[in-house]
C-alpha cells in the first residue's frame, strides 16, 4: 500500500489497473518536478541571502588597530565610504555606486520594498532569513524524498503487473 500524502488516504495500488497506475505515476512525477523546482528556488534565495551577509560583513569594520603616533594612540580610520561597490538595478545589470553611510544599509524585504537598517540589524535580518530558508529546505527535502518513494512504489507495482500480464499471455499461448 502507498499513501497519497496530500489527502491522507491509503490506496491499495495492487487493486488499480495499469492505466490508472500510469496516470498516478504521471501525477506524482509532475508533483516531484514542481517540488524539486521549488527546492532549487529556495536554495538560490538562501544563497543570495548568504551573499548579502558577506556584503554586510565586508562593510563591518574589523576591530580597530591602534595607530601610534609620536605622543598618542588613535584607532585606525575605517574607510568604508571610499570602498567601490556595484548597485544592482536588475538581476543582471549593476552600476557603480558609492556608500553614503558606513553604518546604514538598505535591505530588500521583498516586492520592491527596502528598509534602512544598521549593520547589526541587517546582519540579524539576513541570518534569520538564511536559517528560516534552511528549515524550509529541510522540510521540503523530506516531502521530496516521500514523493520519490511513492513514485518508486508505483513503478514497482506497475512492473509487477506488467510482468504478471506477460506471464499470463505466455501461458495462454502454450
Amino acid at each position: 500500500m502507498a499513501s497519497k500524502s496530500g489527502q491522507g488516504q491509503q490506496i491499495d495500488l495492487s487493486s488499480l489497473p495499469v492505466p490508472q497506475l500510469e496516470s498516478l505515476k504521471t501525477q506524482l512525477d509532475s508533483e516531484l518536478t514542481h517540488l524539486t523546482t521549488s527546492f532549487t528556488s529556495l536554495r538560490t534565495a538562501q544563497s543570495k541571502f548568504r551573499d548579502c551577509l558577506s556584503s554586510i560583513a565586508s562593510l563591518t569594520p574589523p576591530p580597530t588597530t591602534p595607530v601610534t603616533t609620536s605622543s598618542k594612540t588613535t584607532p585606525a580610520p575605517i574607510n568604508a565610504l571610499n570602498k567601490p561597490l556595484l548597485v544592482p538595478l536588475t538581476s543582471s545589470l549593476y552600476v557603480p555606486g558609492a556608500l553614503t553611510s558606513p553604518d546604514k544599509v538598505l535591505i530588500d524585504v521583498g516586492t520592491g520594498f527596502f528598509i534602512e537598517k544598521g549593520l547589526v540589524d541587517a546582519r540579524d535580518f539576513y541570518e534569520r532569513k538564511v536559517k528560516d530558508l534552511g528549515d524550509s529546505l529541510k522540510d521540503l527535502e523530506g516531502v521530496i524524498n516521500q514523493k520519490a518513494q511513492n513514485v518508486r512504489v508505483v513503478e514497482e507495482v506497475m512492473r509487477v503487473k506488467v510482468l504478471g500480464a506477460q506471464e499470463e499471455a505466455n501461458k495462454g499461448k502454450a
